[in-house]
């Protein structure tokens, strides 16, 4: 049995913050064009879903993966 991939908290504030921002930030993907492409190729997740909107508002408490890897908005 593998270990699950541990989870990153990535602080962000009270406010939130945009996915496409959020992929950057966290530094799951280096450049916006990588970010916009892996999120309209659906290759983003948060809180086990597709999504395919830079835009989408994302909360504290979210779960974003990419890649393998796990990343989760915190204050």
């Amino acid at each position: 049995m593998t270990n699950p991939t541990p989870i990153r908290d990535v602080s962000v504030g009270e406010d939130g913050i945009r996915l496409g921002q959020f992929v950057k930030f966290a530094g799951l993907l280096d450049s916006g064009g990588d970010v916009k492409e892996a999120i309209v190729d659906g290759e983003v997740r948060v809180n086990g879903d597709v999504e395919r909107r830079r835009g989408r508002q994302l909360r504290v408490g979210d779960l974003v993966v990419f890649g393998g890897r796990t990343v989760r908005v915190s204050a």
